[in-house]
């Protein structure tokens, strides 16, 4: 998931960068027809982060448990305007929504040893 991540705009490539992996769980799982909002605002600003040379991508996952939004990031921060907004447009489809906590992902993880 981190193809498309790109640098924060500085020089700084997303090999040298710390990537926070985070999600959002929905339970029960939501039908694709509900999720045109959602799935609106991670296009937005998937596309967003890609004209602002920023480290910022998600990706709507429905499964038979749960639908899943993950994210990757350079930063752990959850208190983000593009946050505010998926948490808001969850919770209204009703359910049970839950965050995970950012995980440090290593950008290239390089050869195995």
């Amino acid at each position: 998931m981190t193809e498309g991540i790109r640098g924060a705009g500085d020089g700084t490539t997303s090999a040298e960068r710390t990537l926070w992996v985070y999600g959002y769980e929905m339970i029960p799982p939501q039908p694709e027809q509900q999720m045109t909002a959602v799935r609106k605002l991670i296009d937005l600003e998937n596309n967003e982060s890609k004209r602002t040379a920023r480290a910022w991508t998600a990706r709507l996952v429905t499964r038979l448990q749960a639908t899943h939004v993950m994210i990757v990031s350079t930063s752990p921060e959850l208190d983000l305007e593009i946050n505010r907004k998926l948490e808001a447009e969850l919770s209204a489809l009703g359910g049970e929504v839950v965050v995970t906590v950012p995980m440090p992902i290593r950008a290239d993880p390089g050869p195995l040893e």
